[in-house]
Formats: C-alpha cells, sequence, structure tokens
C-alpha cells in the first residue's frame, strides 16, 4: 500500500507541475536571454513562480517515484504514471484558464487509460517470495 501512496502522490505532483507550467509559460512573452532584468522579472513575476513551482513539483514528483520504486513492481509501479495524462485532460479542459478543447476522441482515450491502468492493478500482484 505504500509504494501506492508513494506511485500516487507522484502522480499528482507531476500533474500540478504540468498544470503550473502551463499557466506560467502561456503569461509569459516570448523572450531572449539579454532581455531579463529586474523590471521583466517584476512584470512577470506571477508566471515565474508558477514555472519554479512546476519544476520544484517535478523534482518532488521524482523524490516520491524513487520511493514508489523500492516497493512496487515496476510493472504496475509505471503503469500509474499514465493517470498524470488523464488527470492533465480533465484539469486543462475544465478549468477556464486553460481554456482548452473538449472532444470525444480524447475523452475516450482518458478513459482507455484510466481503464488500462484499472485493469493491470485490478488483480493483486503476485509476490515472488
Amino acid at each position: 500500500m505504500k509504494g501506492y501512496l508513494w506511485g500516487g502522490a507522484s502522480v499528482l505532483l507531476v500533474t500540478m507541475a504540468q498544470l503550473l507550467m502551463k499557466w506560467g509559460m502561456v503569461q509569459i512573452p516570448w523572450f531572449s536571454l539579454p532581455d531579463i532584468n529586474i523590471l521583466f522579472v517584476q512584470n512577470h513575476l506571477s508566471a515565474l513562480t508558477a514555472v519554479f513551482f512546476g519544476l520544484c513539483g517535478y523534482a518532488l514528483s521524482m523524490a516520491c517515484w524513487f520511493f514508489a520504486l523500492r516497493v512496487l513492481p515496476l510493472n504496475r509501479a509505471y503503469t500509474l504514471l499514465s493517470l498524470s495524462y488523464a488527470l492533465v485532460y480533465i484539469a486543462a479542459v475544465t478549468l477556464p484558464w486553460f481554456n482548452e478543447s473538449i472532444s470525444l476522441t480524447k475523452t475516450l482515450g482518458g478513459m482507455l487509460i484510466l481503464t488500462g491502468v484499472w485493469v493491470i492493478h485490478s488483480k493483486p500482484a503476485k509476490n515472488p517470495h
């Protein structure tokens, strides 16, 4: 059970990271390195903060993932990562600031992912010991 908690935390953190980075990057105009100065940072502080926390979310997700891999068989652990695809899609189409379109094919794809994860995890793992 502990491995699933670590895996779930990893999935939630990577989902949050994707959403924060997407929101932040949309708010920041195209720029080159010479454009970065204190005024640029001040004008885009909330967006840069979102991107920073997105990157931190990735790092924390990786740490959780390491702990999940210590406990779960790889063939079960790795499928958990695909849950983030479905979660990001759901958030992107339901949260108004992302303004992403919903479609039948994308929704069916997300449902197939969720069904696949459920099928893989519906039978208890065999203990190799």
